[in-house]
């Protein structure tokens, strides 16, 4: 790895203090994510060392320590340009190297930018600058203005007239405003502040299903601008319906110009009046509102990533039916519905085709099929794609199983967004060659029941569905973010070395893509691992790749029982000196967690959080962190959206959680959408307060309009509000007399009730 400069101590600090963390913690962070470690890998095995920081302050430092680091790179390269060109002051220089603000440092490099041609430069070549100087330095000189313009006006330079020489004057003044550091910061906060996004629906929109109509006359304070209003309101920029402006009063701006250039009154007063309207207008607002606008994205970009991130995280870690055989469904009509039975491992056993809704005697026709397969591969349960012909296909399968009287086996309906993207991937051609896209989306399915976490890192997140207006953000932002988010869930829960495929491996702390793909080839022509220690045989891990991964690999049933659990190796001595201390061996003490309890911690060789984490995990060795599964139960008669009356009390499953509600499927094709604000009965800033994508709740319909393929629904019109505390009556008492209060102080004093 390239060697990483130090941040110097005052930028240190600064950063400690806007996360929020020790500077030791800090320094100890920067120097291991620089010596190769990844933020899993630092966040789990080296608390000593951070001071217990966990992941997400680890995430933040290493994003803003990627800020800074560009920011100094960007610092020096501006020192050595205005170096270049002669004109480094001392003071300047001090300016630059104190800024911790990416936008200030720029003001100050704007003017010693190489710059296209303007008005001023123009100026500058007719010899206008000291004129220029005279205005903006007012002071008094021993003759009028005007005296002192004639003497610039020049035929060979153009300058036919004594207001052509004020005017090249004051576009001079009017750049030096526009590229002055503390006025743009000043202005830019005045805009941040007082300023107002203002959109209008353009002429001649096309907006047919009125997707924008709440903004074709909108307004809002930039402050305040919820990031899901301000990307709807880009994206109809972007669709040709909608056009927005930054607005704020000129007064405002115009004012604060003249306090920081007017310094004394003369005959310059009014030329430079002028110039600062027109830097105002003309180079000013444009490059302000150019600016904000710009934050507002990063600012929209970077809450709807949040949101995003957040549904991904509660996604991969949903609850899995665990390894057991399953029959994965993907309805369909007039194509019939693929089957797909997968084992305990998610090898794939079978696969038919059942054609249930394509003619009358479809369902008798299927019903040997589907007992077959169910009998011959012993399946424990059934997973149906919620896409089209979903509930119509559960419905028979739910028949089907009461009918035969198959209790043993349970059906649920399971999320198919992105499946379709994975049966088309390079991913699933190497998976499955021979097999159609329908087929594979079938396993998909299957295994997504078996373990979300799995299946679903072969999918790209965008393609998952559970994003806010993700298509409108920063693409390479948002990729990087959810690697993050994907990298943080597969090594929380731990990845079994023996049967993970590569593309789940490839999130392990530490092990590339290449090396996944070796790990694989290395089992496949060698067998099973029987340790941990045996993966350095594999192409590609040395030393340091194995510090990162091993703590997150697992072995089950191997030589050491230790390889199953989220022990990292190098505290493998810690354990088996805590064996020793308790007169047994290390297999017996994961037999037997309850011994623990006797053991002595002041005699091991082992940090407090260590110590702590090695013990919590030998409580529950290779315990999954992910909640137990249970299925939703969808009502039988509601199957389509006409099916759905207000009033209704439904179940279904959080699919998405955006800055403005929930989305819940209830089983009709079309989520509904419970607003923040039916969300609990007391105040929450985010609906993410309240709930989490997969989870499953009960909701009542308040409202439904078919046409607009809109359900409203409501989760507190089924929970009691919070009481209210009950105000006792007063009931007025007579006043104490002096006796009554001199026995109170007695009582307080001699310490007597």
């Amino acid at each position: 790895m390239a060697e990483q400069k130090h941040l110097p101590p005052a930028l240190l600090l600064h950063i400690s203090n806007l996360l929020n963390v020790p500077v030791r913690g800090l320094s100890a962070v920067i120097e291991l994510l620089d010596d190769g470690g990844t933020v899993p890998f630092i966040a789990r095995y080296r608390k000593e060392a951070t001071g217990n920081l966990d992941e997400v302050q680890i995430r933040a430092i290493e994003e803003k320590l990627a800020y800074f680091r560009e920011l100094e790179e960007r610092r020096e390269s501006i020192l050595a340009s205005i170096t270049e060109q002669g004109k480094l002051t001392d003071e300047l220089k001090m300016r630059i190297e104190a800024t911790l603000d990416k936008n200030e440092l720029e003001d100050l490099y704007l003017p010693y930018k190489p710059r296209r041609r303007t008005k001023a430069t123009i100026a500058r070549e007719k010899g206008l600058e000291p004129l220029a100087a005279y205005l903006w330095a007012q002071q008094p000189a021993e003759e009028p203005l005007e005296m002192l313009a004639l003497k610039f006006v020049s035929t060979e330079l153009s300058v036919a007239t004594v207001e052509e020489a004020l005017e090249g004057a004051r576009h001079i003044v009017a750049e030096w405003i526009s590229e002055d550091a503390d006025l743009r910061k000043v202005l830019r906060t005045l805009v941040f502040d007082e300023g107002v996004v203002m959109s209008r629906k353009t002429v001649d929109a096309v907006d047919e299903r009125e997707k924008f109509k709440m903004y074709y006359e909108y307004k809002e304070p930039v402050k305040t601008i919820p990031s899901h209003r301000m990307l709807a309101i880009r994206r109809g920029e972007t669709e040709n319906v909608l056009y927005f402006l930054i607005e704020v009063e000129p007064e405002r701006a115009l004012a604060l110009l003249r306090r920081h250039v007017l310094r004394a009154a003369g005959d310059w007063t009014s030329q430079l009046e002028l110039a600062i309207d027109d830097a105002w207008k003309r180079l000013l607002n444009s490059s302000i509102q150019a600016e904000i606008r710009l934050e507002l994205k990063r600012r929209s970009d970077a809450e709807a990533i949040q949101v995003f991130r957040d549904n991904l995280y509660d996604l991969l870690l949903a609850p899995p039916a665990g390894p057991i055989s399953v029959l994965g469904i993907d309805p369909g009509l007039r194509t019939g519905c693929k089957v797909a039975v997968v084992d305990q491992t998610g090898k794939m056993l079978a696969h038919d085709v059942l054609y249930l809704h394509t003619s009358k005697h479809g369902n008798a026709e299927a019903m040997p099929k589907l007992e077959g397969l169910l009998r011959k591969h012993n399946v424990r349960a059934i997973a149906i794609g919620n896409g089209t012909a979903s509930r119509e296909t559960d419905t028979f399968v739910r028949e089907f199983l009461r009918e035969k009287g198959i209790l043993e086996i349970f059906s649920v309906t399971v999320s198919e967004a992105g499946a379709s993207v994975y049966s088309a991937s390079d991913i699933a051609r190497q998976e499955f060659p021979d097999l159609d896209l329908t087929v594979r989306g079938a396993i998909s399915i299957a295994r997504r029941l078996q373990d979300p976490l799995s299946e679903l890192v072969k999918v790209d997140p965008k393609s998952i569905g559970v994003g806010q207006y993700q298509h409108d953000v920063d693409q390479r932002q948002l990729a990087d973010s959810l690697e993050k988010v994907v990298e943080s869930c597969v090594n929380r829960v731990g990845v079994d070395l023996n049967t993970s495929s590569w593309t789940l491996l490839r999130y392990v702390s530490g092990i590339t893509e290449r090396t996944a793909m070796n790990i694989v080839t290395y089992r496949n022509e060698h067998g099973s691992f029987g340790s941990r220690t045996q993966v350095l045989e594999v192409p590609g891990i040395g030393p340091k790749t194995f510090e990162q991964a091993a703590g997150f690999l697992r072995i089950r049933n191997g030589d050491n029982p230790l390889d199953m659990t989220a022990v990292h190796p190098e505290s493998y001595e810690v354990v088996e000196q805590i064996a020793s201390a308790l007169n047994t061996n290390v297999a017996e003490l994961i037999r037997q967690p309850e011994l623990l309890e006797r053991v002595d911690r002041s005699h091991l060789s082992a940090g407090a959080y260590t110590l702590e984490d090695i013990l919590t995990e030998l409580r529950k060795p290779g315990r999954d962190p992910r909640d137990k599964f249970v299925a939703p139960q969808f009502r039988e008669e509601v199957r389509e959206i006409a099916d759905v009356q207000a009033g209704m009390v439904l179940e279904g499953v959080v699919t998405n959680v955006t800055k403005f509600g929930a989305f819940v499927d209830i089983g009709v094709h079309q989520d509904g959408l419970v607003h923040i604000s039916e969300l609990s009965n007391k105040f929450i800033k985010e609906p993410a307060e309240a709930v989490k994508t997969g989870q499953i709740v009960k909701v009542k319909v308040l409202n439904v309009d078919a046409k607009a393929m809109r359900i409203g629904l409501s989760i507190k019109a089924l929970t009691a509000p919070a009481a209210r505390p009950q105000l006792k009556k007063h009931v007025p008492q007579p006043p104490a007399t002096f006796e009554q209060k001199l026995a109170a102080l007695s009582a307080k004093w001699t310490g007597k009730s």
